[in-house]
């Protein structure tokens, strides 16, 4: 259980500092809106805020709604997270990681939501004239995390039929 909480509080302490030093540099070196290309025709780096969430969720809503909205329910998770890995009696390493990186994410796009209202993503993937969603390293850990406990629960679900 200790060696849960250890991976737990480095493994996100190591995902929050990368995500705001990439943010940081971001911030610090290029202009609101601006792109450069890193691979041509496929990878850019830009600078966009982002006032909703994922994809542009309630970016359209009032900006005290989002504010609200997203720092509660990111507080909520966070929470839920800390209980769920202090009270799990797992040695289930899967779950520690895919929690620990979603919890990472989600505080890592809390920091910019407290500081800026919005969060800076700066990932921009495309093909032709078709763009990916910018995202940053906390969207990325959120994803990924989530991914990791999918396959966990239909890996374990799948276990529990063959026995």
């Amino acid at each position: 259980m200790k060696k849960n909480i250890i991976i737990f509080i480095l493994g996100a302490a190591a995902i929050v500092v990368l995500d705001q030093i990439t943010k940081a540099a971001i911030v610090k070196n290029f202009i609101l809106h601006e792109a450069r290309p890193v691979i041509e025709g496929f990878f850019n780096l830009v600078y966009v805020m982002n006032p909703g969430a994922a994809f542009g969720f309630l970016a359209g809503a009032s900006e005290t709604f989002r504010y609200l909205f997203f720092i509660g329910i990111t507080v909520l998770v966070i929470v839920l997270i800390i209980y769920y890995i202090a009270e799990s009696k797992s040695q289930n390493m899967l779950f520690i990681i895919s929690m620990t990186l979603i919890f990472a994410g989600a505080v890592g796009n809390l920091i910019d939501r407290i500081r800026y209202g919005a969060v800076v993503d700066f990932l921009d993937f495309y093909i032709r004239t078709w763009h990916w969603p910018a995202f940053n390293v906390a969207d990325s850990s959120i994803s990924l995390g989530a991914v990791l406990m999918i396959w966990g629960m239909i890996t374990q679900r799948k276990k529990q039929i063959a026995s």
